[in-house]
């Protein structure tokens, strides 16, 4: 059984734990910009059905139901025009503030009043991250997917994949220090785990998540699956569609660690 709905505003895609109960667990996911990129591809890629517990993913804004009205074309435009300010900031901080009151309507409508888990993939891992540090919310553990972890290596590492260098202002450079999560490792101090793809960007996902482990000895684990580049799903990844077999084994992974 699959559930659709918003939370307070928030589109989302929820699947049941085998045995539902008051106090049953709840994950909640975000997805991420590459496929999958939507909360329906992202519940198909990682459905972790071996879970018992509520699994629900949550529609980032500016995508999917709440694409911008000029759809991927103007979204491309304002990352065009300013990556940081016009994308990475504001979404992942929409995301982030609009969470507490998501969970509290999640809360009513599921009927638990378990612990919380956060999951997520790419930019979505930024997302669970600003959650983990910023909201003051009781969060059991944190799972990343193809993290994003350090927004100036990403961006740095995009401007040089694409020959177009980044202008960095003030504010920009304020918005990469919240986003530089090895930084404020000091901050994560719930177990995290991180699964990072043995064929993606070594200078904008790899190395950062190896920072990060190594900032956070004994409380994260990192994770390499061979073959695996950033996606989790074939494109164009908006719809539920058939699970890949790397996402098989990120599915594994997670579940595996999910469950102890």
């Amino acid at each position: 059984m699959t559930l659709t709905g918003t939370a307070a505003g928030v589109p989302y895609v929820a699947l049941p734990p085998e045995t539902p109960a008051a106090d049953s667990p709840l994950l909640v996911a975000w997805h991420l910009l590459d496929p999958p990129r939507s909360e329906q591809a992202m519940a198909a890629a990682l459905p972790l059905h071996g879970l018992n517990a509520w699994r629900v993913y949550l529609g980032l804004p500016m995508t999917g139901a709440r694409s911008l009205p000029g759809g991927p074309e103007e979204l491309m435009k304002l990352v065009m025009d300013d990556a940081v300010l016009n994308l990475f900031e504001p979404l992942t901080r929409q995301a982030a503030d609009e969470f507490p009151a998501a969970l509290a309507d999640l809360r009513i409508q599921l009927g638990t009043h378990g612990p919380v888990s956060l999951l997520g993939g790419s930019i979505g891992s930024m997302t669970a991250l600003r959650v983990l540090t910023d909201s003051g919310l009781d969060i059991d553990r944190v799972a990343l997917v193809s993290p994003a972890v350090q927004l100036l290596e990403l961006v740095e590492a995009n401007s040089r994949r694409f020959g177009m260098p980044y202008t960095w202002s003030d504010a920009s450079r304020a918005a990469a220090e919240r986003l530089d999560f090895v930084a404020r490792a000091g901050e994560i101090d719930r177990p995290l785990l991180m699964v990072v793809g043995e064929e993606d960007e070594k200078d904008a996902f790899r190395e950062p998540a190896e920072r990060l482990w190594a900032a956070l000895p004994g409380t994260a684990s990192l994770v390499t699956v061979p073959g695996l580049g950033h996606a989790l799903a074939e494109e164009p990844g908006l719809e539920a569609a058939p699970q890949t077999a790397h996402a098989a084994q990120v599915d594994a992974i997670l579940t595996d660690w999910l469950s102890r």
